[in-house]
């Protein structure tokens, strides 16, 4: 299975730690955000990685290269100035990852999810992890009645920015720029989006405060 990493947003709430350091590559615990993701997809046995990139992107790909060092094959998928969103950023890259179902897994979150767990039915387009709501996003984004993901009041999951998707999610777009949320929505009308609860660690590292918290955390020898 491939699986696409995504390293192409500003980060504006990351200011001015993002500046001159794109978000993927701030530290937490020693290393790189990006870098625990390429770990934790190399122990799912994951060996094509596709990372999307725009703000600093150069940086990235100097960082990582070829993705010998994690045991992975690394390609970029270059999206230019803005990138293309989150749902034209993944077709963008639907040549590199082919036509089988692959991992998609936001760059500025931490997790101690096993990716190897994702397992996408015949009978869906995507399956999402979900999270129970954080303090920072309390309105949730989905609900979730056994496998299927519900698009109704009340919304006590927050998609967690980790999925499995199968190319066909993106069956009419055109080439641009466009969300993703769209398309999980039209999957969900069709019946069409699964989804499995996470209940283990999951942050999103989407400010200094926060990041500054994971390296607290991680410096006490893990996330508590």
């Amino acid at each position: 299975m491939k699986a696409m990493l995504l390293a192409a947003g500003r980060g504006e709430r990351m200011r001015p730690l993002t500046d001159h350091t794109p978000k993927p590559l701030l530290i937490a615990g020693g290393k790189p955000l990006i870098v625990w993701h390429l770990e934790a997809l190399a122990r799912a046995g994951v060996r094509e990685v596709i990372i999307n990139l725009s703000w600093l992107g150069a940086q990235i790909r100097a960082a990582l290269g070829a993705g010998r060092e994690f045991g992975l094959s690394i390609q970029y998928s270059e999206e230019g100035s803005p990138p293309l969103e989150t749902g034209g950023g993944i077709f963008q890259a639907l040549p590199l990852l082919g036509p089988a179902p692959f991992l998609v897994v936001n760059g500025d979150t931490f997790t101690d999810i096993d990716l190897s767990t994702l397992k996408l039915s015949a009978a869906a387009d995507a399956r999402l992890v979900l999270v129970p709501n954080p303090p920072q996003h309390p309105r949730g984004d989905f609900g979730l009645d056994g496998e299927a993901i519900l698009d109704q009041e009340p919304r006590p999951f927050t998609y967690s920015g980790i999925g499995l998707f199968s190319p066909e999610l993106f069956a009419g777009c055109v080439p641009g720029r466009f969300p993703l949320l769209p398309l999980l929505k039209r999957a969900i009308a069709a019946g069409r989006l699964q989804g499995q609860l996470h209940s283990g660690q999951w942050l999103d590292i989407g400010t200094p405060e926060r990041l500054a918290g994971l390296n607290q955390r991680l410096g006490r020898g893990g996330v508590q």
